[in-house]
């Protein structure tokens, strides 16, 4: 009995431990075949992933179909990451390509932000919480008249905390370019809010 009680807990010690372990040793380990560290890193990030692929297609099941996708592409080439990046950053990369490659498969192009769902904060009152679904709503209809290049520059810098360098890596466009998008979405997105009467939101 006490052998079976001290193999449970090595066990359970080296799945905490291998919870802990960073992104780029877990992509490692899948290179070698390790299961237990694709299902780690798949619990660790899908769901960035699909949100971030939702609002481009705005599609939950083509969403959760690319992020199958993502990760098997994952599984089959993590040989190739070379950790010149984020592991999350290479992630968002394989999901853009892929979220675009199913836009361009599409008889139309529509990539209009998609509503996200809040969690609502228990403590909150009713008008709180009507006057914070409010906010939201607008913001996200003043991102939504964005051009498509502003909405994934906004996305990705505010929505899933990328550096300028990272977003251009992903995007595959210099740094530069990444600033001037930057200046000019936030530039209108400031007007837009301003115009919908949220003026201290855009500043």
């Amino acid at each position: 009995m006490q052998n079976v009680i001290a193999i449970n807990a090595a066990a359970r010690q080296g799945i905490i431990a291998a919870q802990a372990t960073s992104d780029e040793l877990l992509i490692e380990s899948i290179a070698d075949g390790g299961r237990t560290a694709m299902h780690i890193l798949y619990s660790r990030h899908h769901l960035r992933v699909y949100r971030f692929i939702l609002r481009i297609v705005r599609d939950a099941t083509t969403a959760e179909d690319l992020v199958s996708q993502v990760f098997l592409d994952v599984w089959r080439t993590a040989r190739q990451f070379e950790g010149r990046s984020q592991v999350s950053t290479w992630l968002l990369s394989i999901a853009r390509f892929k979220a675009l490659t199913a836009i361009r498969q599409r008889r139309y192009e529509d990539i209009e932000q998609e509503d996200v769902l809040e969690i609502a904060d228990p403590a909150d009152t009713p008008e709180a919480s009507m006057e914070r679904a409010n906010t939201s709503a607008i913001l996200r209809a003043c991102i939504a008249k964005l051009s498509p290049a502003h909405r994934e520059i906004i996305n990705l810098v505010y929505y899933h905390e990328k550096s300028v360098e990272e977003a251009g890596e992903i995007i595959g466009i210099p740094q530069s370019t990444v600033k001037t998008r930057m200046f000019y979405a936030r530039k209108q997105l400031a007007e837009l809010l301003k115009g919908a009467g949220l003026g201290s939101v855009a500043a």
